[in-house]
């Protein structure tokens, strides 16, 4: 598709706006204070679709009118929302088999938000026709910048189990199967367990059952969940478009938090800009590595190109068992953290804290305190300092290092009855990601089978699943010059989760030089030692050299003496095999080796332990992020022809001082 460009001028800046909530007499206040804060976009409509649309086919334009209008004369642009996450309480009424129900067979109720069965024609209906109605009305309005279709979908409801969702389910496999049963017999290994089909009909979804479904099943279920939501998602986004062709459109992901329902990578080409919400989660006692590992993947989704942060929170959230406020400072650095990883676009949820409903003690830019708040200082800052970076839009990341993320491996490798269940996806990644951000390494991610020829180095930590063409390209990648690394357990089933014969790491034996006829997974806690010092903990397995060499092999346990990393030259390239998670530290210096001999350097020399160094670049300069974690300050070297944009201060000296637990831009230009 071709995509259509959001048209706000700088950084786009503001959050959720519900006025719907409040009293009319409270907006021009809103609209005060907006101004104030430098906001110049907030989402509207989200949750309206009860007073929208009162009856079936009976519209109340007139507060979203009044809202739009009002938003324009203060040059505050509206990202419009469809309000279908939360369909009314009349749906339900004239519909109750549009209410989802859940793998028990238990039918859920109305009365909260995305409490819907995404395969219901009555749901279908109902959503396209107020987002055709919204869309005829609002297309030549002069406030509506972007339409924001639905909200977080999947977030509490990706899957229904009901009779109506397993025809649908049906429908999918016949297409991906060519209308064959056979095919399907053999994908989904139904010889085993006597689940051999000799009919469609015959085929549900994987409700509950005795003992454990069979994982083509299940995860051929995961994929068309995910296409199911995607085809809601496309039927408004074509909706719109019909009426407003000159308009973009967006869906807001949520790519962290092991949020699993969606493949977002089949998701992004059909969004003109790609958005995630992204909340710290309070047990995470270094949450800026999550920021950054969020951040990387979200602009790796949009295609390298920049991306909106749609909602996160200015403190507290409301969902968590403890829900901690921000420390002085963290507001601010989450923010720009996020712009230094490509966000053109700040946004909370939401504008103004709400007194009422399951949110109330959610924070907001506007608290419950109000403007005599440490959160609306930080508020009114945060918009100055974004108007201070407007010339960074539109520019990009500068990664020579990619980690492969695929959503069928995610999904297959936590599939039960797998060698061990405490292999956990988004923890091996992180677990790899975390010392080339501590390096300040620049990261990119990729699918399998992804064009690689723009990196030095590529890190695959955990691709249990892997059809033929993805291995190929990564085998293909070291070949001819990369560097390679794979993590254990990689490449033992194909696409449909059959094992791969002969040996593992099946798809991965040639490239690695490598071949295990056992796997000995470590109990929770157990650790190996290893010969070169450090342990590994997760993971062993009986490797034996078929090409490769040992780099670490296990000192003591049933495998003393067998290789634990190995390094096989391949082609004019370099694989690499962890056969077991080592601990951070030797993990980390076992990277730093890899990396520098695939030729990788940090985004900047010199920058201190505890200081986050990003780069992104324009058109003629760079823009050079620096975030103090250590609450110390730095001071880091800088072109002598460099700036600082938060202050404007031009830095002849070389260098810059980033604040104790603030943040510094610089400006350098390019071959500077």
């Amino acid at each position: 598709m071709t995509r259509r460009v959001l048209d706000v001028p700088g950084i786009a800046y503001g959050g959720d706006y519900n006025p719907e909530q409040w009293p009319q007499e409270v907006w021009a206040e809103d609209m005060r204070l907006m101004t104030e804060a430098g906001v110049n976009m907030v989402s509207v409509n989200i949750f309206s679709w009860a007073l929208l649309e009162p009856a079936e086919g009976e519209y109340d334009f007139s507060r979203l009118d009044r809202v739009l209008d009002m938003l324009y004369a203060h040059g505050i642009a509206a990202d419009l929302a469809t309000p279908t996450a939360a369909p009314p309480a009349w749906f339900f009424r004239a519909h109750p088999e549009a209410l989802p129900v859940d793998r028990d067979g238990r039918g859920l109720s109305y009365g909260s938000r995305q409490t819907f069965c995404p395969s219901s024609p009555a749901y279908r209906e109902a959503a396209l026709r107020v987002a055709r109605a919204l869309g005829e009305r609002y297309a030549g309005h002069p406030a509506v910048v972007m339409w924001h279709v639905h909200n977080e979908y999947g977030c509490h409801n990706a899957e229904c189990f009901c009779d109506t969702s397993a025809a649908a389910f049906r429908s999918w496999l016949r297409d991906r199967y060519g209308d064959d049963l056979a095919a399907l017999n053999h994908a989904w290994g139904t010889a085993f367990w006597s689940q051999w089909y000799y009919d469609w009909d015959e085929i549900l979804p994987p409700r509950a059952t005795g003992a454990v479904p069979n994982p083509a099943h299940r995860l051929d279920w995961r994929r068309f969940s995910s296409d199911e939501l995607l085809s809601l998602c496309k039927a408004e986004r074509e909706v719109l478009e019909q009426a407003a062709p000159s308009v973009p459109a967006t869906t807001n992901f949520m790519v962290m938090h092991n949020f699993d329902a969606l493949d977002y990578w089949r998701w992004a080409p059909e969004l003109d800009v790609v958005s995630n919400d992204h909340y710290l989660r309070s047990t995470d006692p270094e949450s800026e590595i999550d920021i950054a590992l969020s951040g990387d993947l979200v602009r790796s989704l949009a295609g390298g190109r920049p991306w909106l942060l749609m909602e996160h929170s200015t403190g507290a959230v409301n969902w968590q068992q403890v829900n901690r406020a921000k420390t002085p400072g963290e507001l601010r650095r989450n923010a720009l953290a996020h712009v230094a990883r490509g966000a053109d676009g700040i946004a909370y949820f939401q504008w103004r804290a709400a007194k009422a409903g399951a949110e109330q003690w959610h924070s907001a830019m506007l608290p419950h305190a109000g403007t005599d708040s440490v959160i609306w200082r930080d508020v009114v800052q945060l918009g100055s300092d974004l108007r201070s970076l407007a010339e960074v839009r539109g520019s990009t990341g500068t990664a020579e290092t990619a980690i492969v993320w695929d959503w069928d491996a995610k999904w297959a490798v936590e599939l039960p009855s797998q060698p061990s269940e405490s292999v956990r996806y988004l923890e091996l990644i992180r677990s790899w990601y975390e010392p080339l951000w501590r390096a300040g390494v620049a990261v990119d991610f990729v699918r399998p089978d992804a064009d690689l020829s723009a990196y030095r180095l590529v890190l695959a930590p955990s691709l249990y699943l892997v059809d033929d063409a993805g291995a190929a390209n990564l085998a293909s990648f070291a070949e001819r010059g990369g560097t390679l690394a794979v993590g254990f357990h990689s490449g033992a089933v194909d696409e449909n989760c059959h094992v791969r014969l002969g040996g593992y790491p099946g798809a991965f034996r040639d490239v690695l030089g490598v071949r295990s006829d056992e796997l000995f997974p470590l109990l929770p806690g157990e650790r190996a030692g290893l010969d070169t010092g450090g342990t590994g903990s997760l993971w062993s397995e009986r490797v034996r050299l078929a090409g490769a060499r040992a780099v670490s092999s296990y000192a003591d346990g049933p495998l003393k003496g067998v290789p634990a990393v190995t390094r096989h030259d391949y082609g004019t390239g370099t694989a690499w095999y962890l056969a077991t998670l080592p601990d951070p530290d030797t993990l980390g210096a076992l990277l730093a080796r890899v990396r520098e001999e695939a030729g990788v350097r940090p985004v900047l020399e010199g920058v201190p332990s505890g200081v986050e160094a990003v780069r992104r670049r324009g058109p003629a300069a760079d823009f050079v992020f620096l975030v103090d974690h250590t609450g110390q300050g730095a001071e880091v070297a800088v072109s002598a022809e460099a700036v600082e944009l938060l202050t404007g201060t031009p830095l002849p000296g070389g260098s810059v001082s980033v604040p104790p637990g603030g943040v510094a831009v610089v400006r350098e230009p390019r071959g500077a």
